[in-house]
């Protein structure tokens, strides 16, 4: 049975309409990798067992957890509950894991909340000054529901490109990252590529780069 953790926020703020970041302590001991994640549940009765993944966008170095989290009001559920919650109250936390860890300068494709895992992979390459060579390929629904575009962009520059598929935009570009905006967009696919987003898009997305001429061992994907 894996260790569980009990952990206390310390800082809840909105990051989006309907993403929120939040704070907590971390257990004495508690090391994980950017890009890595944990199984998350709230410290309430009826709610301990409903655990849910979410990946730590704080650095491994941070003396305190920061998790990134997508609202889902609804669904009635985890998300939801999350957001309720109060500075003071308990989160109940077990074993960092995951398959998405940074190899080498590549191109990362997020979906919405896929992004998370990039997150900290970036700020751990940015604070390394290791990030030269890496872009992001971001794809939401809307302008707003775009998690801390202002960051990435500062991090990534103009290699940080952003795109909206359910509402006209002068800011960003608009349509789905499938084959042909790689196409477009990529030029080299024998870098690696790292995909994170709903599973249906990091299959497509997964698809079109192999057709693209992307090797499967460069692109790297969380296991089910």
């Amino acid at each position: 049975m894996s260790k569980e953790y009990k952990i206390t926020i310390k800082e809840v703020e909105a990051v989006t309409r309907n993403v929120g970041r939040f704070v907590t302590t971390k257990p004495e001991g508690y090391s994980f990798r950017p890009g890595q994640a944990t199984e998350v549940s709230i410290a309430k009765d009826g709610w301990k067992d409903e655990k849910r993944p979410f990946t730590f966008t704080s650095l491994p170095e941070d003396p305190l957890l920061e998790f990134t989290i997508k609202i889902y009001p609804e669904k009635d559920g985890v998300t939801d509950r999350l957001a309720e919650l109060q500075v003071g109250e308990e989160l109940i936390i077990g074993e960092p894991w995951g398959a998405i860890e940074y190899k080498e300068p590549g191109v990362f494709i997020a979906g919405g909340a896929g992004v998370t895992p990039f997150i900290a992979i970036l700020r751990d390459l940015q604070k390394k000054e290791e990030i030269d060579g890496n872009r992001l390929l971001f794809s939401n629904e809307t302008e707003d529901d775009i998690i801390l575009a202002g960051e990435l962009r500062r991090m990534l520059g103009d290699g940080a490109l952003y795109t909206v598929t359910s509402e006209d935009s002068e800011t960003y570009r608009e349509g789905r990252i499938d084959e042909n905006f790689l196409s477009q967009e990529i030029k080299d696919f024998d870098q690696h590529f790292y995909v994170c987003g709903p599973p249906s898009m990091v299959d497509d997305v997964t698809s079109s780069l192999k057709s693209l001429g992307a090797s499967e061992e460069k692109i790297i994907v969380e296991q089910a």
